[in-house]
């Protein structure tokens, strides 16, 4: 094995940006599986002995190279994200429901939806493409908005009944907010 390998490896993380398994980095680099791990090996031994702010790590998903954690403090300094409490709450929906129809956010979140988007999107957080089978459109979370939150996967905190439950519940809090002249808005919870 060559440090070439290993600084062929160090690229392709670099530049995939999330954890890849073995096989996935093998074949970006086209060699085996043997070469990947010796090089892995390496160059998780050449951050080390550097004391470099970047680091080699196994996750669950595969192997990543990422910041080491005595730094992620100034991620939030150095590219900081003015988020609004709203599109907060309207990223956190995309993310555990992900993906999500926009329509279908807009009935969970309600109009607000239609400013947060762009802006989620622009800043690299939410991919959006169109459906095939509705007008509307898909969301999902990208690669930066796991970077960024330092979050890997995501659970699926809602099974569809309960998802469907939650949005009878808003739509009937929002009902009986016109009924009796407050606000369109369901109010926002935490």
């Amino acid at each position: 094995m060559t440090t070439a390998t290993a600084t062929k490896i160090e690229a392709i993380l670099y530049l995939k940006g999330k954890p890849l398994s073995l096989g996935e980095i093998a074949e970006y680099a086209a060699c085996d599986r043997a070469t990947v791990e010796e090089g892995i090996i390496e160059l998780i031994d050449n951050y080390a002995r550097r004391d470099s702010a970047l680091e080699v790590v196994e996750t669950p998903n595969g192997y990543s190279l990422q910041l080491r954690p005595d730094f992620h403090d100034l991620v939030q300094t150095l590219i900081p994200v003015e988020l609004g409490l709203g599109a907060l709450r309207t990223l956190a929906a995309i993310a555990l429901n992900s993906p999500i129809l926009q329509s279908e956010l807009i009935e969970l979140r309600g109009s607000g939806v239609y400013q947060h988007v762009p802006e989620l999107v622009e800043l690299g957080f939410v991919r959006k493409r169109r459906d095939n089978d509705s007008r509307s459109y898909s969301l999902q979370v990208t690669s930066k908005f796991h970077q960024y939150f330092q979050i890997e996967q995501l659970p699926q905190i809602l099974s569809n009944n309960q998802k469907e439950e939650q949005l009878e519940l808003d739509l009937t809090v929002k009902e009986e907010s016109v009924a009796e002249g407050r606000s369109e808005e369901p109010e926002v919870r935490s």
